[in-house]
């Protein structure tokens, strides 16, 4: 069963990026890095691909296959990943910023600007907190042990933050440019260019409640789960070289 929820989660993900892809080509004129609209195109294809990338980074420790490995190399590549996506982050807001300051659109005025800075300023603080605490020997043994439990709650926490941000980024967008005064179809008319962002949105909700789900189904849990937290919140990385 639970591969069954792994493979459906990596299918929705997958269909999620593709649909990204097709609709800022096909509709809205492909990718550049010029200030104009091509350019802001390169910030739903990264928002979107770093969600995903995300939500597999937090599936690492669920994978069976994984649950024999090494644990210095799931760490590693539960780091990587959302290393990975934080660097899919950046770049997203990069684009939004340049073309914003490029056509001269004020930042940071909508509910969506707000949630989605909010999630990459916190993901950003999260990704270096977990660093410093499991993966180099910096922090005291109690403060590791202490924070394990914040660092769970805080990636199931920016599951819900950065769907927030998607889904309310895609309706922002579909409202600027289906509504605007050059637009032969209106939003309320629903073009194919509407139903295609409208299926992105629920496809995004299905995947992260896919994941959200894997999550929560305690059977799921790494085995050693129950007996280990304490020796995994306290064991650095590097004590395990």
């Amino acid at each position: 069963m639970f591969y069954f929820a792994y493979i459906l989660s990596l299918l929705f993900g997958l269909i999620c990026v593709i649909i990204v892809i097709t609709w800022n080509t096909y509709y809205r004129g492909g990718f550049a890095w010029d200030g104009t609209g091509k350019m802001f195109n390169w910030h739903p294809l990264c928002m979107v691909s770093w969600f995903v990338l995300y939500g597999n980074a937090i599936l690492v420790y669920r994978l069976p296959f994984t649950w024999s490995s090494n644990k210095i190399t799931i760490k590693l590549v539960h780091a990587a990943l959302n290393l990975g996506a934080l660097i899919l982050a950046v770049i997203g807001l990069l684009a939004v910023f340049g073309f914003h300051n490029k056509m001269h659109i004020p930042n940071l005025y909508s509910l969506h600007s707000w949630v989605g800075l909010a999630t990459v300023i916190l993901f950003s603080l999260q990704w270096l907190l977990g660093f410093l605490s499991f993966l180099l020997p910096c922090a005291p043994l109690w403060v590791r042990a202490a924070y394990k439990d914040v660092h769970v709650f805080f990636g199931i926490c920016f599951l819900a933050m950065t769907i927030a941000a998607c889904l309310s980024g895609i309706n922002e967008k579909l409202f600027f440019v289906l509504n605007a005064a050059n637009s032969s179809t209106p939003y309320m008319k629903l073009p194919p260019e509407a139903y295609l962002a409208n299926t992105l949105g629920v496809l995004l909700l299905c995947f992260s409640l896919t994941v959200a789900w894997m999550l929560c189904k305690c059977e799921w849990k790494r085995p050693s789960a129950h007996t280990s937290i304490l020796n995994d919140a306290i064991e650095p990385l590097l004590s395990e070289i």
